[in-house]
């Protein structure tokens, strides 16, 4: 029902001759069928800017779901980490340990600020920060952990909470692929100081660009807000605290839109059915993908007993670099887009100016050259999602 509801909404893409395109994407965003209506409505009542009735409704819902002490509405993932940046009070000289395996923004935020990037090496199973490395990085300087829960599977909190409050250092969740995931019954982003959430088309839930800081220390909450309205206290104005807001720190523009928070609750609203789908998509891959996987050396995800994963992502690890690749022109000859992904940060021109080197993180520069990502989107059909298990079950690695 969901598969053929999908295919109506969002439509089916045409070639230029006319007929059906067999080609299945990577990725590709999904709608409720209620999104239009909700910025409709937006429209006529005159919310366009963030923070009205709409963007709040958005917070509740984060909130009461997740447990968080402060759900904020930002334009994007990168902003909200840039936020908890400032909150944090980095200066140059201060240092910040991430994972040398995520996306750029879990560095980028930080390095703005002045802060240098100590970068981790990650586990060989969930692919996630390694916990057991970290305290050894640890210095006089160190000021926060950033933990990126990879394709949704969650780090091993217990042990870096452990380490943070040992040292007094703060933990910044990036859980940019994990909303509505959880640990041993805990909900990710809720762990740290702060958590931050992304929104862009390519996550379980969009409304094209945006993202969230969760804010899960009471104390961290009203400069928050104060940093994301310019640096005013413009929200304790239209609540009614001070009759008149002003100019109180540094801060940006990180609101979104009332577009936007009107496309992102119908999203939201649609949590279960959404999961749902996503959740029978990853299972049918580790099912039906398990017995080629083992005949020819490739790993599966690994997703620990005590996580309950958001079913973010499918991704594969091939026996060498060389085979992936084949696997990627294999997939490819047949109309089917399967990416590799993040380049390790330590080798990267930027990581290597702040301190990094090849060879400093041997897990991660290995599993960089052997991942694989097989399309994976809450619209994919029972038919696509076939032709890819076929094709991929076609395929014969070097080993």
């Amino acid at each position: 029902m969901l598969y053929a509801q999908a295919q109506s909404q969002v439509g089916i893409a045409q070639s230029t001759q006319g007929s059906v395109s067999r080609a299945i994407p990577f990725s590709r965003p999904f709608s409720t069928g209620r999104e239009q209506a909700a910025i409709a409505h937006a429209i006529a009542t005159g919310e366009l800017a963030g923070d009205g009735a709409i963007t709040k409704r958005c917070h509740q819902l984060l909130e009461r779901e997740l447990g968080t002490h402060k759900a904020l509405l930002t334009t994007s993932c990168t902003h909200a980490l840039e936020m908890a940046a400032v909150l944090l009070n980095l200066k140059p000289g201060d240092e910040v340990i991430v994972p040398a395996f995520t996306f750029v923004s879990t560095a980028n935020a930080f390095a703005l600020h002045g802060a240098k990037t100590v970068f981790a090496d990650v586990r060989k199973d969930t692919l996630n920060m390694d916990e057991r490395l970290v305290e050894g990085l640890i210095t006089e300087r160190t000021r926060a952990i950033v933990p990126v829960h990879y394709a949704g599977v969650a780090c091993e909190m217990d042990s870096l909470r452990a380490i943070a409050e040992k040292h007094g250092v703060a933990i910044v969740e990036d859980n940019a692929h994990g909303l509505f995931a959880k640990y041993k019954g805990q909900y990710l982003g809720t762990m740290g100081a702060l958590g931050t959430q992304s929104f862009h088309e390519t996550k379980n839930f969009t409304c094209g660009e945006g993202g969230a800081l969760l804010i899960n220390d009471a104390s961290l909450a009203e400069r928050a807000e104060i940093i994301r309205e310019k640096g005013t206290d413009r929200s304790r104005f239209y609540r009614g605290q001070v009759d008149k807001y002003t100019w109180r720190d540094v801060g940006s523009s990180y609101l979104p839109s009332g577009m936007l928070a009107a496309f992102l609750f119908e999203q939201l609203s649609a949590r279960e059915q959404i999961q749902g789908a996503r959740k029978r998509i990853f299972d049918r891959y580790n099912t039906e993908l398990s017995g080629w996987a083992n005949a020819h050396g490739v790993t599966r995800p690994t997703i620990p007993a005590h996580v309950d994963q958001a079913y973010h992502m499918f991704y594969m690890l091939l026996p060498s670099m060389a085979d992936r690749a084949a696997l990627i022109a294999h997939l490819k000859a047949a109309e089917i887009t399967a990416p590799f992904h993040y380049v390790p940060l330590n080798t990267s021109v930027m990581g290597q100016r702040l301190g990094g080197r090849a060879g400093m993180c041997p897990v991660t520069e290995d599993i960089s050259d052997r991942l694989i990502r097989l399309p994976f989107f809450t619209g994919m059909t029972a038919e696509q999602q076939t032709r890819v298990i076929e094709r991929v079950s076609s395929f014969k690695t070097q080993a």
